[in-house]
């Protein structure tokens, strides 16, 4: 078994190296698929779809790329960020869609800023002011992600609750 692994696996490394040197980015994007069927734990492929759909801001698209890699890596928290920041990146936000995203990053790191900065955002949003204003002061006391703590004081302060 362990051999077939690491078979899938240097297939799946020989089919992102071959994508990410190719000029047509559909067949790219084929073979990228590709890798993350025949090795699904493989971060790499996933990490170059993702890229490849926020560039063309296909942001359902981009979801299901990290959808797949939390089936396969359910404890890696970015996964879990990116899914929530896919649904974010839409014209208005998903917030509904978001949130439980963002709750499981924190679930599995209740260290995480962003998890925190982003789950205070959208509550802030829905009027749930307690809960929103907990996850925003962590998030702004968090010295070594300054732009998650400027984005959570800011919110913090058009609340009134800093």
């Amino acid at each position: 078994m362990a051999c077939a692994q690491e078979s899938n696996a240097a297939k799946a490394h020989a089919l992102v190296d071959a994508a990410i040197k190719m000029t047509d980015s559909e067949k790219a994007v084929k073979l990228l698929w590709q890798a993350t069927d025949i090795d699904p734990s493989l971060e790499e492929p996933y990490v170059y779809l993702g890229m490849y759909y926020n560039s063309k801001q296909d942001f359902e698209d981009l979801a299901k790329v990290y959808q797949k890699l939390v089936k396969y890596q359910p404890t890696s928290v970015s996964a879990w960020l990116n899914i929530g920041e896919a649904y974010m990146s839409f014209t208005p936000p998903k917030t509904k869609e978001a949130l439980p995203y963002y709750r499981k990053a924190y679930e599995l790191d209740s260290h995480s800023s962003m998890a925190a900065l982003r789950m205070g955002e959208i509550m802030a949003q829905e009027g749930d002011r307690e809960q929103a204003i907990r996850y925003l002061h962590q998030a702004a006391g968090d010295h070594a992600n300054p732009t998650y703590a400027a984005e959570a004081r800011k919110i913090l302060t058009q609340m009134g609750a800093s």
